[in-house]
């Protein structure tokens, strides 16, 4: 009897050992960024490959509705290792879920801007990393405006407005919007709004909080909206039928000269069309003012380390793989072609637009990103209410007026 017990003992442990050599850690990955699929997959590939081919990771991605999604998914307590949002603002919103990554090795090679774009709302931790920075500003076809005589690109509204008669003239229809999209409005809105104060996130609160008004900046009321106007008058014949899809189409065939709301992820969409393109990239003339024609730079969109991951060590792992392996570094501008949010250099024949953002900002500066202090919500919201403006279906008073009050409705308890 005792020679069977000891036997039992024995078999139970050989189990338990076999069990816990079968485990292997688990990582679930729900992103937004869908653009960014194959890039991603080949990234996990490798990682299991050449690191460690006993973690499984299952990747999802989607856009539409994915902040919906990602609520469900937290609210039911069923949180993905890594996640998605925006930085700035929902950095805050989601802190409770998010691991602090400042003691990580993958510190050493993240970009101070991206940094500070992952801090809470005290400016503390780093509650997030970046797959991709990005610049923001407007896409011009240099041949078509060599073609109606425009040498230089317009810095000031003014010469905006020359341009589009000069390319008209030419036959040339100067916008494509992609108004249809609700984030090509906050993507062009902020240009206008890092123009009206320097510190605009103490702006973004203060019109949060209601102690802010359209009224009280003219490039705000007057100027965004005559350029919104500019746009509708000067641009696709159907607006609110104006799609990324179309904006890519009429630009990379010629039939439009600029671009609205868009950036250098549409690049490889551009030259898939006409490898031949020469693409131009700079800031929105917001005023008369040259100086305030700046394009934007900084980290929009954040990844999240669940901090209750029942594998947070090779979560860790693989983020810290990333960002500081040599392979990891090389795939933001050998594999995903973006704008690295990583101590890396650029090669010199990388995207043009990219190429064109850096010298714009060595040119002229950068202005801050804006859009990260306020949250998706409220940028569809403010979408939605520029598209009922464009649409013809309400005043500009009535559009401030609803966007105000969307402001404080939405964000102000946030």
């Amino acid at each position: 009897m005792r020679k069977m017990v000891v036997l039992l003992v024995a078999v139970m442990m050989l189990v338990g050992t076999f069990n816990v050599l079968a485990q292997t850690a688990e990582i679930d990955i729900f992103i937004s960024m869908p653009e960014y699929a194959d890039p991603i997959n080949e990234l996990i590939d490798t990682y299991q490959e050449e690191v460690n081919n006993e973690v499984e990771i299952n990747y999802e991605t989607t856009q539409s509705d994915y902040p919906t999604l990602l609520k469900v998914k937290l609210n039911s307590g069923d949180i993905p290792d890594l996640f998605a949002s925006t930085s700035g603002k929902e950095i805050e919103l989601y802190k409770e879920y998010s691991y602090d990554l400042s003691g990580e090795p993958m510190m050493d090679t993240m970009l101070p801007s991206v940094k500070k774009a992952m801090a809470d709302a005290d400016g503390n931790g780093v509650y997030g990393f970046a797959i991709k920075g990005n610049y923001f500003g407007l896409i011009y076809n240099k041949d078509l405006f060599a073609q109606a005589g425009i040498e230089k690109f317009p810095e000031t509204i003014s010469e905006m407005e020359t341009a589009i008669e000069k390319l008209e003239a030419e036959g040339i229809t100067p916008f494509t919007s992609g108004f249809s999209e609700w984030w090509v409005f906050k993507h062009l809105f902020q240009h206008f709004l890092v123009a009206a104060e320097d510190d605009v996130q103490a702006l973004v609160r203060d019109f949060e909080n209601g102690e802010a008004s359209f009224s009280d900046y003219p490039v705000l009321e007057d100027n965004f909206f005559h350029f919104v106007d500019l746009v509708v008058e000067h641009g696709d014949n159907k607006i609110l039928e104006s799609s990324l899809n179309t904006e890519i189409s009429q630009f990379a065939t010629g039939q439009a000269a600029m671009v609205i709301g868009q950036g250098p992820w549409i690049e490889d969409s551009l030259i898939q069309i006409d490898p031949e393109l020469n693409i131009g990239f700079t800031g929105y003339p917001v005023s008369e003012d040259p100086a305030e024609s700046q394009v934007i730079s900084g980290a929009d969109q954040a990844v999240r380390v669940s901090s209750d991951s029942e594998d947070l060590d090779a979560v860790l792992d693989f983020v810290n793989w990333w960002y500081t392996s040599d392979y990891g570094k090389s795939w933001f501008t050998d594999v995903a072609g973006v704008v690295p949010p990583i101590e890396v250099e650029i090669p010199e024949d990388y995207y043009q637009i990219i190429q064109e953002g850096i010298k714009a900002s060595e040119e002229k500066g950068s202005a801050p990103l804006a859009i990260i202090y306020s949250t998706d919500s409220f940028h569809s919201a403010f979408g939605e209410a520029m598209q009922t403006y464009v649409g013809g279906n309400a005043t500009k008073a009535e559009t401030i007026e609803t966007i105000e009050t969307k402001w404080q409705e939405i964000d102000g308890s946030n």
